[in-house]
Protein backbone atom coordinates (compact mmCIF):
# COMPACT_ATOMS: atom_id res chain seq x y z
CA UNK A 1 0.00 0.00 0.00
CA UNK A 2 1.65 3.45 -0.63
CA UNK A 3 2.54 4.78 2.76
CA UNK A 4 1.24 8.16 1.69
CA UNK A 5 -2.08 7.12 2.29
CA UNK A 6 -3.94 7.95 4.91
CA UNK A 7 -6.07 5.53 6.67
CA UNK A 8 -9.15 5.99 8.99
CA UNK A 9 -9.45 4.03 12.73
CA UNK A 10 -11.68 0.89 10.99
CA UNK A 11 -8.97 0.18 8.34
CA UNK A 12 -7.84 -2.94 9.95
CA UNK A 13 -11.14 -4.22 10.38
CA UNK A 14 -12.19 -3.39 6.42
CA UNK A 15 -9.03 -5.69 5.82
CA UNK A 16 -10.11 -8.43 8.19
CA UNK A 17 -13.16 -8.84 6.28
CA UNK A 18 -11.69 -8.75 2.91
CA UNK A 19 -12.74 -5.69 1.88
CA UNK A 20 -11.27 -4.71 -2.16
CA UNK A 21 -9.33 -1.44 -0.58
CA UNK A 22 -8.35 1.69 -2.97
CA UNK A 23 -7.08 5.51 -2.92
CA UNK A 24 -10.05 7.47 -2.54
CA UNK A 25 -9.48 11.25 -1.25
CA UNK A 26 -5.71 10.55 0.27
CA UNK A 27 -7.23 7.62 2.10
CA UNK A 28 -7.15 3.77 1.77
CA UNK A 29 -10.55 3.06 1.54
CA UNK A 30 -12.63 -0.28 1.11
CA UNK A 31 -14.80 -0.07 -2.02
CA UNK A 32 -16.88 -3.21 -1.65
CA UNK A 33 -16.80 -6.18 0.39
CA UNK A 34 -19.53 -8.49 -0.33
CA UNK A 35 -20.34 -7.09 -3.87
CA UNK A 36 -21.56 -3.70 -4.47
CA UNK A 37 -24.84 -4.76 -5.90
CA UNK A 38 -25.06 -6.67 -2.76
CA UNK A 39 -24.73 -3.83 -0.52
CA UNK A 40 -26.44 -1.27 -2.78
CA UNK A 41 -29.70 -3.45 -2.28
CA UNK A 42 -29.19 -4.51 1.36
CA UNK A 43 -29.55 -0.33 1.93
CA UNK A 44 -32.52 0.18 -0.56
CA UNK A 45 -34.48 -2.71 1.29
CA UNK A 46 -32.51 -3.17 4.48
CA UNK A 47 -29.71 -1.83 6.67
CA UNK A 48 -25.69 -1.57 5.72
CA UNK A 49 -23.52 0.45 7.10
CA UNK A 50 -20.16 2.86 5.51
CA UNK A 51 -16.95 3.88 7.61
CA UNK A 52 -17.05 7.63 6.98
CA UNK A 53 -14.28 8.39 9.32
CA UNK A 54 -12.50 10.23 6.16
CA UNK A 55 -14.67 12.88 6.49
CA UNK A 56 -13.75 16.04 7.92
CA UNK A 57 -14.79 18.09 11.07
CA UNK A 58 -13.95 21.94 11.05
CA UNK A 59 -15.15 24.02 13.93
CA UNK A 60 -15.96 27.35 13.89
CA UNK A 61 -16.58 29.11 17.53
CA UNK A 62 -16.60 32.87 18.66
CA UNK A 63 -18.77 35.75 19.12
CA UNK A 64 -18.73 35.77 14.85
CA UNK A 65 -19.34 32.63 14.68
CA UNK A 66 -22.98 33.14 12.98
CA UNK A 67 -21.87 36.02 10.95
CA UNK A 68 -18.92 34.02 9.85
CA UNK A 69 -20.60 31.06 8.50
CA UNK A 70 -23.10 32.93 7.23
CA UNK A 71 -20.41 35.08 5.29
CA UNK A 72 -19.04 32.01 3.43
CA UNK A 73 -22.19 29.85 3.35
CA UNK A 74 -24.61 29.22 0.70
CA UNK A 75 -27.07 29.12 3.09
CA UNK A 76 -28.48 31.01 6.26
CA UNK A 77 -27.92 30.05 9.91
CA UNK A 78 -29.09 33.16 11.54
CA UNK A 79 -32.29 31.00 12.71
CA UNK A 80 -30.44 28.19 12.73
CA UNK A 81 -31.91 26.20 16.23
CA UNK A 82 -28.87 24.47 18.06
CA UNK A 83 -29.52 20.65 17.16
CA UNK A 84 -30.45 21.27 13.73
CA UNK A 85 -28.38 21.00 10.09
CA UNK A 86 -28.42 22.76 6.82
CA UNK A 87 -26.71 21.76 4.08
CA UNK A 88 -24.92 24.04 1.14
CA UNK A 89 -21.88 25.42 -0.53
CA UNK A 90 -18.95 27.34 -0.08
CA UNK A 91 -18.37 29.38 -3.06
CA UNK A 92 -15.49 31.69 -4.87
CA UNK A 93 -16.16 35.31 -5.68
CA UNK A 94 -16.97 34.28 -9.37
CA UNK A 95 -19.23 31.65 -7.83
CA UNK A 96 -17.38 28.60 -8.06
CA UNK A 97 -17.84 25.54 -5.68
CA UNK A 98 -15.39 25.78 -3.05
CA UNK A 99 -17.32 22.48 -1.65
CA UNK A 100 -20.24 21.13 -0.77
CA UNK A 101 -20.79 20.82 3.32
CA UNK A 102 -22.96 19.95 6.41
CA UNK A 103 -23.34 23.01 8.78
CA UNK A 104 -24.49 22.03 12.52
CA UNK A 105 -25.28 24.30 14.94
CA UNK A 106 -24.15 23.27 17.92
CA UNK A 107 -25.87 23.18 21.71
CA UNK A 108 -22.98 24.94 23.16
CA UNK A 109 -22.03 27.76 20.81
CA UNK A 110 -20.34 27.89 17.19
CA UNK A 111 -20.88 25.46 14.51
CA UNK A 112 -19.63 22.01 13.09
CA UNK A 113 -19.05 21.87 9.86
CA UNK A 114 -18.55 19.01 8.13
CA UNK A 115 -16.58 18.60 4.77
CA UNK A 116 -15.13 16.03 1.81
CA UNK A 117 -12.40 14.62 2.78
CA UNK A 118 -10.62 15.42 -0.38
CA UNK A 119 -11.30 18.98 0.65
CA UNK A 120 -10.21 19.07 4.62
CA UNK A 121 -6.98 21.04 3.94
CA UNK A 122 -8.22 23.11 0.82
CA UNK A 123 -11.70 24.17 2.79
CA UNK A 124 -9.62 24.87 6.23
CA UNK A 125 -7.18 26.96 4.92
CA UNK A 126 -10.07 28.73 2.68
CA UNK A 127 -11.78 29.49 5.60
CA UNK A 128 -8.76 30.72 7.88
CA UNK A 129 -8.11 33.15 5.00
CA UNK A 130 -12.01 34.76 4.86
CA UNK A 131 -11.64 35.52 8.98
CA UNK A 132 -10.58 39.40 8.18
CA UNK A 133 -11.99 41.01 11.35
CA UNK A 134 -14.53 38.24 12.24
CA UNK A 135 -14.41 37.53 16.22
CA UNK A 136 -13.87 33.54 15.50
CA UNK A 137 -11.87 31.20 16.40
CA UNK A 138 -11.68 27.81 13.64
CA UNK A 139 -9.52 25.01 14.43
CA UNK A 140 -9.24 21.59 12.25
CA UNK A 141 -11.18 18.64 14.23
CA UNK A 142 -10.83 15.97 11.58
CA UNK A 143 -8.59 13.75 13.84
CA UNK A 144 -10.72 13.49 16.85
CA UNK A 145 -13.47 12.01 15.12
CA UNK A 146 -14.37 8.61 13.67
CA UNK A 147 -17.85 8.35 11.85
CA UNK A 148 -19.67 5.79 10.56
CA UNK A 149 -23.42 6.29 8.64
CA UNK A 150 -26.17 3.69 9.30
CA UNK A 151 -28.28 3.15 5.95
CA UNK A 152 -31.57 2.46 4.78
CA UNK A 153 -35.48 1.93 5.73
CA UNK A 154 -34.12 -0.22 8.64
CA UNK A 155 -31.07 2.03 9.72
CA UNK A 156 -33.83 3.40 12.61
CA UNK A 157 -34.16 -0.04 14.35
CA UNK A 158 -30.29 -1.19 14.14
CA UNK A 159 -29.43 2.81 15.47
CA UNK A 160 -31.75 2.13 18.39
CA UNK A 161 -29.83 -1.44 19.30
CA UNK A 162 -26.45 0.07 18.83
CA UNK A 163 -27.13 3.01 21.10
CA UNK A 164 -29.43 2.05 23.30
CA UNK A 165 -31.40 4.82 22.94
CA UNK A 166 -34.98 4.86 21.95
CA UNK A 167 -35.43 8.20 22.21
CA UNK A 168 -32.96 8.36 18.69
CA UNK A 169 -36.17 7.21 17.09
CA UNK A 170 -37.58 11.08 17.70
CA UNK A 171 -34.48 12.40 15.84
CA UNK A 172 -35.83 14.42 12.99
CA UNK A 173 -34.35 14.37 9.24
CA UNK A 174 -31.73 17.52 9.45
CA UNK A 175 -31.36 17.49 13.12
CA UNK A 176 -28.92 15.74 15.50
CA UNK A 177 -28.39 14.68 19.50
CA UNK A 178 -25.71 14.56 21.72
CA UNK A 179 -24.33 11.93 24.07
CA UNK A 180 -22.17 10.50 25.93
CA UNK A 181 -19.92 7.22 25.79
CA UNK A 182 -18.95 5.32 28.86
CA UNK A 183 -15.77 7.44 29.42
CA UNK A 184 -17.85 10.55 29.27
CA UNK A 185 -16.56 11.61 25.70
CA UNK A 186 -19.15 12.96 23.00
CA UNK A 187 -21.23 11.24 20.73
CA UNK A 188 -22.77 12.85 18.20
CA UNK A 189 -25.74 11.01 16.44
CA UNK A 190 -27.76 13.09 13.25
CA UNK A 191 -30.21 12.04 10.42
CA UNK A 192 -29.48 13.37 7.07
CA UNK A 193 -28.11 10.30 4.81
CA UNK A 194 -26.30 10.58 1.19
CA UNK A 195 -28.64 7.12 -0.01
CA UNK A 196 -31.90 8.57 -0.56
CA UNK A 197 -33.21 6.23 2.21
CA UNK A 198 -33.42 7.01 6.12
CA UNK A 199 -29.86 7.29 7.83
CA UNK A 200 -28.06 8.10 10.66
CA UNK A 201 -24.58 9.43 11.35
CA UNK A 202 -22.65 9.05 14.24
CA UNK A 203 -19.40 10.73 15.29
CA UNK A 204 -17.52 9.32 18.35
CA UNK A 205 -13.88 9.13 19.13
CA UNK A 206 -12.22 6.15 17.23
CA UNK A 207 -12.05 3.79 19.87
CA UNK A 208 -15.84 4.37 20.33
CA UNK A 209 -16.62 4.07 16.72
CA UNK A 210 -14.32 0.60 16.56
CA UNK A 211 -16.58 -0.76 18.95
CA UNK A 212 -19.78 0.35 17.71
CA UNK A 213 -18.63 -0.92 14.07
CA UNK A 214 -17.93 -4.44 15.80
CA UNK A 215 -21.32 -4.43 17.49
CA UNK A 216 -23.32 -3.56 13.94
CA UNK A 217 -20.92 -6.65 12.57
CA UNK A 218 -22.12 -8.45 15.36
CA UNK A 219 -26.08 -7.52 14.88
CA UNK A 220 -25.58 -8.65 11.06
CA UNK A 221 -25.69 -5.24 9.63
CA UNK A 222 -24.20 -5.46 6.06
CA UNK A 223 -20.19 -3.54 5.85
CA UNK A 224 -20.88 -1.47 2.54
CA UNK A 225 -18.02 0.36 0.85
CA UNK A 226 -17.75 3.66 -1.24
CA UNK A 227 -18.97 1.45 -4.88
CA UNK A 228 -22.47 1.46 -3.50
CA UNK A 229 -22.51 4.78 -1.69
CA UNK A 230 -21.80 6.07 -5.35
CA UNK A 231 -24.63 4.59 -6.78
CA UNK A 232 -27.07 4.82 -4.27
CA UNK A 233 -26.70 9.03 -3.74
CA UNK A 234 -26.40 9.19 -7.78
CA UNK A 235 -29.78 7.69 -7.85
CA UNK A 236 -31.03 9.64 -5.28
CA UNK A 237 -29.97 12.69 -7.56
CA UNK A 238 -27.02 13.93 -5.14
CA UNK A 239 -24.00 15.49 -6.07
CA UNK A 240 -20.50 14.14 -5.89
CA UNK A 241 -17.70 17.39 -4.99
CA UNK A 242 -15.48 17.05 -8.22
CA UNK A 243 -18.04 15.45 -10.44
CA UNK A 244 -21.31 17.85 -10.46
CA UNK A 245 -19.60 20.08 -7.82
CA UNK A 246 -16.50 21.78 -8.72
CA UNK A 247 -14.61 25.14 -8.99
CA UNK A 248 -15.63 25.20 -12.58
CA UNK A 249 -19.88 24.21 -11.51
CA UNK A 250 -21.53 26.97 -9.57
CA UNK A 251 -24.33 25.50 -7.31
CA UNK A 252 -26.73 27.07 -10.21
CA UNK A 253 -25.06 25.04 -12.82
CA UNK A 254 -25.37 21.87 -10.96
CA UNK A 255 -29.07 22.76 -10.01
CA UNK A 256 -28.68 23.32 -6.53
CA UNK A 257 -29.97 27.01 -6.62
CA UNK A 258 -32.29 26.35 -3.65
CA UNK A 259 -29.31 26.63 -1.21
CA UNK A 260 -28.36 29.62 -2.19
CA UNK A 261 -29.98 31.79 -0.02
CA UNK A 262 -29.71 34.65 -2.44
CA UNK A 263 -32.39 36.68 -0.15
CA UNK A 264 -29.33 36.92 2.48
CA UNK A 265 -27.56 40.57 2.74
CA UNK A 266 -23.92 39.06 1.81
CA UNK A 267 -22.21 36.10 1.37
CA UNK A 268 -19.11 35.36 -0.89
CA UNK A 269 -20.28 34.47 -4.44
CA UNK A 270 -23.72 36.07 -4.05
CA UNK A 271 -23.34 38.38 -6.77
CA UNK A 272 -22.33 35.52 -9.63
CA UNK A 273 -24.90 33.40 -8.14
CA UNK A 274 -27.22 35.65 -8.24
CA UNK A 275 -26.51 36.96 -11.78
CA UNK A 276 -26.49 32.98 -13.15
CA UNK A 277 -29.40 32.58 -11.79
CA UNK A 278 -31.41 35.85 -13.37
CA UNK A 279 -29.44 35.47 -16.55
CA UNK A 280 -29.27 31.77 -16.82
CA UNK A 281 -26.04 29.17 -16.63
CA UNK A 282 -24.20 28.71 -19.12
CA UNK A 283 -23.96 24.92 -18.72
CA UNK A 284 -26.41 22.97 -16.48
CA UNK A 285 -25.69 19.73 -14.88
CA UNK A 286 -28.98 17.20 -16.60
CA UNK A 287 -29.99 13.65 -15.73
CA UNK A 288 -29.81 11.26 -19.49
CA UNK A 289 -31.72 8.08 -19.82
CA UNK A 290 -30.09 6.14 -22.31
CA UNK A 291 -32.10 3.95 -24.67
CA UNK A 292 -29.41 1.51 -24.84
CA UNK A 293 -28.01 -1.10 -21.68
CA UNK A 294 -24.86 0.80 -22.62
CA UNK A 295 -22.99 2.39 -19.91
CA UNK A 296 -21.93 5.79 -19.77
CA UNK A 297 -18.64 6.54 -17.91
CA UNK A 298 -17.53 9.90 -16.53
CA UNK A 299 -15.52 12.05 -19.11
CA UNK A 300 -17.45 10.14 -22.02
CA UNK A 301 -18.75 13.38 -24.96
CA UNK A 302 -22.57 13.92 -25.12
CA UNK A 303 -23.23 15.09 -28.52
CA UNK A 304 -26.08 16.35 -30.68
CA UNK A 305 -27.34 14.39 -33.68
CA UNK A 306 -24.89 15.96 -36.00
CA UNK A 307 -21.90 14.94 -33.77
CA UNK A 308 -21.71 17.95 -32.36
CA UNK A 309 -20.29 17.93 -28.56
CA UNK A 310 -22.19 19.77 -26.29
CA UNK A 311 -21.29 18.46 -22.76
CA UNK A 312 -19.66 15.22 -20.86
CA UNK A 313 -20.60 12.86 -18.51
CA UNK A 314 -20.01 13.47 -14.83
CA UNK A 315 -21.55 10.14 -13.50
CA UNK A 316 -22.86 7.13 -15.24
CA UNK A 317 -23.91 3.45 -14.11
CA UNK A 318 -26.49 0.91 -14.94
CA UNK A 319 -28.80 1.43 -12.03
CA UNK A 320 -29.07 -0.96 -9.73
CA UNK A 321 -32.71 -0.10 -9.05
CA UNK A 322 -33.84 0.56 -11.96
CA UNK A 323 -32.18 -1.73 -14.04
CA UNK A 324 -31.39 1.02 -17.13
CA UNK A 325 -28.47 3.45 -18.08
CA UNK A 326 -28.23 6.80 -16.71
CA UNK A 327 -25.85 9.45 -16.21
CA UNK A 328 -25.76 13.19 -15.24
CA UNK A 329 -24.03 15.41 -17.84
CA UNK A 330 -22.98 18.50 -17.77
CA UNK A 331 -24.48 20.11 -20.96
CA UNK A 332 -24.82 23.62 -22.71
CA UNK A 333 -27.94 25.33 -21.18
CA UNK A 334 -29.22 25.34 -24.93
CA UNK A 335 -29.28 21.51 -24.60
CA UNK A 336 -30.59 20.79 -21.49
CA UNK A 337 -34.40 20.89 -21.19
CA UNK A 338 -35.95 17.93 -20.17
CA UNK A 339 -36.78 15.65 -23.05
CA UNK A 340 -34.24 17.09 -25.14
CA UNK A 341 -32.43 14.34 -27.36
CA UNK A 342 -28.60 13.81 -27.22
CA UNK A 343 -26.44 10.93 -27.92
CA UNK A 344 -23.13 9.91 -26.02
CA UNK A 345 -20.51 8.94 -27.44
CA UNK A 346 -19.13 5.78 -25.94
CA UNK A 347 -16.07 4.62 -27.62
CA UNK A 348 -16.35 4.34 -31.28
CA UNK A 349 -20.52 4.13 -30.82
CA UNK A 350 -22.88 6.83 -30.18
CA UNK A 351 -25.91 5.96 -27.89
CA UNK A 352 -29.30 7.95 -28.01
CA UNK A 353 -30.60 9.27 -24.60
CA UNK A 354 -32.97 11.84 -23.71
CA UNK A 355 -32.51 14.60 -20.81
CA UNK A 356 -34.17 13.62 -17.81
CA UNK A 357 -34.97 14.72 -14.03
CA UNK A 358 -31.70 14.20 -12.03
CA UNK A 359 -33.53 12.63 -9.32
CA UNK A 360 -33.62 9.32 -10.74
CA UNK A 361 -34.81 7.28 -7.68
CA UNK A 362 -38.08 8.22 -5.12
CA UNK A 363 -36.50 9.12 -2.37
CA UNK A 364 -37.39 7.72 0.88
CA UNK A 365 -36.00 9.51 3.87
CA UNK A 366 -38.01 10.16 6.94
CA UNK A 367 -39.58 13.30 7.31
Amino acid sequence: MDQELKTTCLHDEHIALGAKMSPFAGFDMPIQYDGIIQEHNAVRHAVGVFDVSHMGEIVVDGPDAAAFVNHIFTGDVRELEPGHIVYGMMCYPDGGTVDDLLVYKEFESGFLLVVNAANIDKDYEWILAQTGDFQVEVFNDSESWGQIAVQGPGAEDAVVRLMGVEELRDVEFYTFCALEDEEGGRVIVSRTGYTGEDGFEIYASPDVIKDLWAALMEDGVQPCGLGCRDTLRFEAGLPLYGDELSPEISPVMAGFSMFCKLDKPEFIGKEALAKQKAEGAPRKVVGLELEDSAIPRAGYPVETEDGTQVGVVTTGYHSISLDKSIAFALVDAAHAALGTPLFVRIRKKVFPCTVVKKRFYKTNYKK
